[in-house]
């Protein structure tokens, strides 16, 4: 480093060496936020749907699984390097999008109020629908049983996230990581797949069409399968695999902890900015590196987990035309473990109840995290005075919206609710936004932002704006054409697409009316 680069950036701290190695192998040093994200995801994406989609699809459908993960991958790259470079969190250059200021961000705190207590209440749900099956009670109160042992999961974890912050959520994620890799590997090992059709699954991309059997099954979840479209199956894997777009916009804030660049120090003025785009070698552009590496080992974890579970519902469910549903989200995969050795079933319990248990407090996290950043780009001043409180305001409101998941899952299903699928059909609509809709969104969000606040040569290089675009028109038509799909006319309110797209729609409006009306007001006369 040159004395003029080290004074052009005083508060910027010098990366580490391993960072500034032309081996990119040395970079796994900086290795940390990018593991909660895969871990987050292990329960939901590769633990659940992997299997499930190996089922239904066979290896083909890894290459959807791949794809997904380059996708996201330059998402997410995207949005830490702005973050990096100048230490100011997506949320807040999102109040200068085109229109009322601050509008968009509005519309993902009213959207984020509803999905974030879903999916918080989705995964205790999850924990207890394992337990009824570890215990044997799946038949107690019409199945309705798997809600009331979730609401003591939910309880640990709010407990959890009042108490505890992104430093504990990290360590907890790493191990999870760390211990579920080793698994993996042996385990795929012992299965001894097709390794040829699994190479050609990941990278030949074929059609997505349902088996044969699934619509004779005497089970009657997996026949209704076939309900729903192909379209609507397959985008319900892009909306879990490898996360959601506010899984990355708290990953965004949490290199904050890190220190990462900017990130954690301030934000980068125009001069700082200027003198960075004339020298290459600045620790702040040094420091880009560090969510490159970060992003795209958690994006590879994401592939080899997806890889492994695919693997497994080909090799053991599909034969047995046995799927994961609604009534059994975890129990099936216990034979992935049970067919290399019988003892191995207590190992499988514990690392299910390990991994979603992660997964369930990862949630809260995330919806603690992303209440403080938007509440800190529309109300700075107010966001630093009340820090603490808004980390409690946002864990009382998902803890009480989850437990109300939980308790309306409870009734709808004791009382013989129509569709005992009552979680799944909930989470669809909002998982078509979370992980597709919003992703594509963000996609075209990020070149914008670079090129309103950063100098040409800070900018995304053309193969990540290239990336950021393509992504962004898949993500967007994945998602219109997934909400579209997702229609049964015989249904309840939830299967109507009409539900969700005026839905969205409507808070769209909504914020834009809030936005034009708190401009107008603080307008000078």
């Amino acid at each position: 480093m040159t004395d003029s680069t080290s004074s052009a950036a005083p508060s910027v701290k010098p990366p580490p060496a391993a960072l500034l190695s032309k081996n990119p192998l040395a970079w796994l040093t900086v290795f940390g936020p990018g593991a909660v994200i895969a871990s987050i995801t292990l329960g939901s994406g590769e633990l659940i749907f992997s299997s499930r989609g190996g089922a239904l699809f066979g290896y083909r459908i890894l290459f959807l699984f791949v794809l997904i993960s380059v996708l996201k991958w330059g998402l997410v790259f995207a949005m830490s390097r702005h973050m990096v470079l100048t230490g100011v969190h997506p949320y807040t250059r999102m109040m200068d999008l085109p229109g009322p200021r601050g509008w968009f961000p509005l519309m993902l705190i009213i959207i984020a109020s509803v999905t974030t207590p879903v999916w918080a209440g989705f995964f205790p749900g999850i924990l207890g629908n394992f337990t009824s099956w570890v215990t044997g009670t799946q038949e107690q109160l019409n199945g309705a049983v798997d809600y009331l042992w979730g609401m003591p999961f939910l309880l640990v974890v709010v407990a959890l996230s009042f108490t505890r912050g992104y430093t504990a959520l990290e360590r907890v994620q790493m191990a999870i990581v760390a211990a579920m890799m080793v698994c993996a590997i042996i385990s795929l090992i012992l299965y001894k797949p097709d390794w040829l059709e699994l190479l050609q699954g990941a990278v030949i991309p074929r059609p997505y069409i349902y088996p044969d059997w699934l619509i004779d099954s005497p089970v009657t979840q997996i026949r209704e399968i076939a309900n729903d479209s192909e379209w609507v199956e397959t985008t319900r894997y892009v909306g879990v695999i490898g996360g959601a777009g506010f899984d990355y916009l708290a990953y965004t804030a949490w290199i904050r902890e890190k220190h990462w660049g900017w990130a954690g120090v301030g934000e980068a003025s125009p001069i700082d900015l200027q003198l960075m785009a004339a020298n290459a070698n600045h620790p702040a552009r040094m420091w880009t590196r560090a969510p490159l590496a970060d992003c795209a080992i958690s994006f590879a974890l994401v592939v080899i987990f997806s890889a492994v579970f695919v693997a497994s519902g080909v090799i053991v469910l599909g034969p047995e035309h046995s799927i994961p549903t609604g009534d059994n989200f975890l129990e099936l995969q216990s034979k992935f473990v049970t067919g290399i050795h019988p003892w191995l079933k207590p190992l499988y319990i514990a690392g299910a109840y390990l991994t979603m248990f992660g997964t369930a407090y990862g949630t809260f996290e995330i919806g603690v995290t992303v209440f403080r950043e938007i509440v800190r780009a529309m109300t700075p001043q107010f966001a630093e005075r009340h820090y603490a409180r808004l980390k409690s305001i946002a864990v009382i409101w998902c803890g009480v919206g989850a437990m109300l998941v939980l308790g309306w899952s409870f009734v709808y299903t004791l009382t013989g609710g129509e569709d005992a699928r009552v979680l799944l059909k909930i989470l669809t609509p909002v998982n078509l936004f979370t992980g597709v809709l919003s992703c594509g969104l963000l996609c075209f969000i990020m070149p914008w932002m670079d090129w309103r606040f950063l100098p040409r040569k800070l900018r995304m290089p053309m193969w990540l704006l290239l990336l950021n675009v393509v992504s962004g028109a898949m993500f967007l038509g994945l998602g219109l054409k997934g909400y579209w799909d997702n229609h049964d006319p015989g249904g309840s309110f939830l299967s109507h697409r009409w539900f969700s797209i005026s839905g969205i729609l409507a808070v769209m409006v909504v914020s834009i009316i809030i936005s034009a009306a708190r401009q107008t007001r603080r307008a000078p006369a």
